[in-house]
């Protein structure tokens, strides 16, 4: 793999689900495979081609299954000489829909944290894309303390709103798209970005601000832009593109202009209005036809069903309409053609029409207009600032097909208004919407954030016993390392006779001195690192040296007063006694029968614009963090700065605040005595519920991954054992770690 030198920027994008790659694009493929595929690599493309830039890496996921392309399992693709498309392997290897790969991120993160130790280059930015890569990017920030950019593409509070408005039962919204999972992501994500990224003013102001941690001043708007390359006005040489004849084949009178909706088979896009809207008016029957292009398929039977329904129900429309011969339907187009199939449509002087019912940009409206297309748009989202600028067109109300059929033949009447709405938009696109003018108004904006002073590589170590152990282990203290006097002696001796190759280190909610107090009495070797006060401290032995660097990183956005106002007007909550309040953890005992939700002590925070990371443990205690600390978080801080791989790694706990820790790459253990908290981590790939109590379960831990096994070797890895329950695509609604 090449390697990222120091000269330029290093600048990582991470768009994590779908089908990701540089060329023959398959956007329609499914709900997962859209717009937002390309505008990433386009993105990184026009990135790298800035001279201040040194590199910039996409990161994915690899794919490795036979229902896709072999290209989706290649680990490493070049864009340009300078951007890559970066697959990394995490989860099952098949592909999955993005609904099911929230229980995996963790170890998405974790597989982030060893590229760039590969590569020997900490990221100057990271920028997510969508829910699931913020949350990656979240906790990637908060571990490597870089800046973090977020772009949503679509929000979750946005489509809960609308399915609901569309009658779909919350119960059956939250089985099918673990909605609350994502708006949670979503909010992480809002509340450690640096800058987020909007395409419209629109989806700053009012879909971003229906989110707790709206804060429009760290909000920006930058237009994509489209490929005027690629996407140019038809030329007279230009032979028609083979779906040409596939439309043509199911057309009355294919010489009459053609209106023509390109997107996925999917409900939000409501291409069965244009159908609607055709069958209502006799009118545009006459001046046009209609071309669908929705996707490429063999059998409409064998899709997946939201794209199967909406394909059945298209079909079901136009019979019920009778515009057989009105009305092309192509079973299949390849993503190059796409240039040319606006260019067919403009050849034809025909009209693109973006009838969706919400729309955060819309990419394909740029594509028309850069063809000469004239549109006619949803008045929801982006086609509001892309027809404004470019004047184009016109806005629709997406629900009333007698305005989209209205709309459409005040243009195709016109010819005269058809070549001035064109030449309009060949104009406006490449005055706003070029990729050239993107990249410098992204790289204006994060400019501020990389500073002058970037820290280009990883940060070197310190003296001490970690460089020279092979792996180590890594404790809750209370009801996990201590219990059971014998069980802790065994384990003990074990480590000793191991001579230094493992390490030990602990991860406790207790302080400092309450951790070394305990240790002494039972009879604990000190540990190589010591995680204290829930991840809001580290410490190395053997002098108890604290990471000022740690405590320095997690400060970011700590505001300890304002959480104690918030929790004194809480319900429910006791402040717990002073010796377990530390400079960057504020604890409390909780009332169960008088204390609300801990969702609902979250919103309170964000409404008053308070960051915090709220941990929940044995059902009575509640600890207050910076976002950017926990016990995995410290974990992987650790990992990072020691240079220790995941897989050398193995965490035991026993209950709620251990959450995060038993997630990820590294190995895992739980404890058989554990709290009922943990039992949703039960069947993830990589976590060991022992049956073993207390420091018996770990050494059990050990048996069971082998992490004793051929020691300078690497590891067991996250792959469960043949005995371990496979793993399931509709799994646990349950998550990636708590944020």
């Amino acid at each position: 793999m090449s390697e990222a030198g120091d000269s330029g920027l290093y600048l990582v994008m991470m768009s994590i689900h779908g089908l990701v790659r540089g060329f023959d694009m398959e956007l329609g493929r499914d709900a997962d495979t859209g717009g937002q595929v390309k505008y990433v690599v386009e993105l990184a493309r026009a990135l790298a081609a800035d001279p201040r830039v040194g590199r910039v890496d996409l990161l994915t996921r690899k794919i490795e299954d036979p229902k896709v392309d072999a290209s989706y399992a290649e680990p490493l693709e070049p864009l340009s000489d300078r951007a890559f498309i970066v697959r990394l392997p995490f989860g099952p290897k098949r592909y999955l829909r993005k609904e099911t790969l929230w229980p995996y991120l963790g170890s998405f993160v974790d597989e982030a944290l060893q590229h760039f130790r590969r590569i020997g280059r900490v990221p100057d930015l990271i920028h997510g894309h969508y829910a699931d890569a913020g949350w990656c990017g979240a906790h990637l920030s908060a571990v490597l303390g870089v800046p973090f950019v977020q772009t949503g593409h679509s929000l979750g509070r946005v489509k809960l709103a609308r399915l609901l408005a569309q009658g779909m039962s919350p119960a059956r919204i939250e089985s099918r798209y673990h909605i609350r999972q994502r708006i949670e992501a979503e909010e992480v994500a809002l509340d450690n970005a640096s800058l987020v990224i909007a395409s419209t003013r629109q989806e700053v102001d009012e879909q971003y601000a229906l989110y707790d941690n709206y804060v429009p001043e760290r909000m920006a708007v930058i237009p994509p832009g489209v490929d005027i390359e690629r996407f140019h006005p038809p030329r007279r040489w230009e032979t028609p593109p083979p779906i040409a004849a596939a439309i043509d084949r199911m057309l009355a009178d294919p010489r009459k202009p053609l209106v023509l909706a390109l997107s996925r088979a999917d409900r939000r896009k409501n291409i069965g209005a244009l159908v609607e809207a055709f069958g209502r008016s006799g009118t545009l029957r006459e001046l046009a036809n209609l071309a669908i292009v929705a996707g490429s398929r063999d059998d409409i039977r064998e899709l997946d069903r939201e794209p199967r329904e909406v394909l059945t129900d298209l079909l079901l429309d136009i019979d019920r309409h009778d515009l057989w011969g009105v009305v092309a339907l192509p079973k299949r187009h390849e993503a190059d053609e796409v240039p040319a199939i606006y260019r067919l449509a403009a050849r034809r002087r025909g009209v693109f029409v973006n009838p969706a019912l919400t729309e955060p940009f819309g990419l394909t409206l740029l594509e028309a207009a850069a063809t000469g297309l004239p549109v006619v748009a949803t008045n929801d989202g982006g086609p509001q600032e892309i027809v404004g600028k470019c004047r184009n067109g016109a806005l629709v109300d997406p629900l009333d097909p007698d305005d989209i059929a209205a709309r459409l033949v005040e243009i195709l009447e016109d010819r005269t208004r058809w070549r001035a709405l064109s030449r309009a938009g060949l104009s406006g696109v490449r005055q706003h919407f070029s990729w050239a003018a993107h990249a410098r108004q992204y790289l204006k904006r994060i400019r501020p954030l990389v500073g002058t002073s970037r820290r280009r590589r990883l940060v070197s170590t310190m003296r001490n016993r970690l460089p020279t152990a092979d792996r180590i282990l890594v404790s809750d203290i209370d009801n996990t390392l201590i219990g059971d006097r014998e069980a802790t002696r065994t384990l003990v001796r074990r480590l000793a006779e191991l001579g230094g190759r493992v390490a030990l280190g602990v991860a406790t909610g207790r302080n400092l001195e309450s951790t070394l107090k305990v240790l002494r009495e039972w009879q604990v070797p000190m540990p190589s690192v010591l995680i204290t006060d829930v991840g809001s401290e580290i410490y190395y032995g053997p002098g108890v040296r604290r990471d000022m660097g740690w405590s320095q990183h997690i400060d970011y956005r700590w505001d300890p007063e304002g959480i104690r106002a918030v929790a004194s007007a809480t319900p429910g909550l006791s402040l717990q006694e002073p010796e377990h309040q530390r400079e960057h953890k504020i604890s409390y005992y909780v009332d169960p029968d008088k204390a609300p939700p801990i969702r609902t002590i979250r919103r309170a925070l964000r409404k008053e614009g308070l960051h915090a990371n709220v941990i929940f443990s044995h059902g009575m205690y509640l600890d207050f963090l910076p976002v950017r600390a926990s016990k995995g978080r410290a974990v992987r801080y650790v990992a990072v700065k020691w240079g220790i791989p995941m897989d050398h790694i193995l965490v035991a706990g026993d209950s709620g605040n251990d959450e995060e820790l038993l997630t990820g790459e590294t190995l895992a253990v739980v404890v058989g005595n554990h709290s009922e908290e943990l039992e949703p981590l039960r069947g993830q790939d990589g976590i060991y519920f022992a049956k073993g109590e207390y420091a018996w379960g770990i050494l059990e831990g050990f048996e069971h991954w082998g992490f004793l096994d051929d020691l300078g070797q690497p590891a067991g890895g996250r792959t469960a054992p043949a005995e371990a329950p496979a793993d399931d695509d509709d799994a646990a609604a349950a998550g990636a770690g708590s944020g």
